[in-house]
């Protein structure tokens, strides 16, 4: 089967970028006639929908999105505290040159 869109070739693997999926589907239940059909057996057959299936995708991109937040935000912080730290060093050294010139001014 090629066509374009199905739950085994699904059009692209971006979810934001398909069609939703209708809530009328026109889609046959089963192969099997209703009066061989079990009860329960439709009703999880039309839970096998393109969205459903691309559910877990969606779930593991957003939970990559949100660890690559997270390593953005903790990379910050470390040159946020790095910048602090240079500088306190600078003042220090400044402070050090400035009582170096007083002193050799006053000598």
């Amino acid at each position: 089967m090629n066509a374009i869109g199905t739950i085994d070739r699904p059009h692209t693997h971006d979810p934001q970028k398909q069609d939703p999926m209708p809530t009328n589907t026109s889609e046959p239940s089963g192969s099997a006639t209703p009066d061989v059909t079990i009860t329960g057996a439709n009703a999880s057959r039309q839970n096998r929908t393109r969205e459903m299936q691309l559910i877990p995708e969606a779930l593991a991109r957003a939970h990559m999105h949100e660890r690559l937040r997270e390593a953005e935000a903790e990379r910050r912080a470390v040159r946020l505290v790095t910048a602090r730290r240079m500088q306190r060093r600078a003042e220090r050294v400044s402070m050090r040159a400035r009582r170096a010139l007083a002193m050799a001014v006053m000598n």
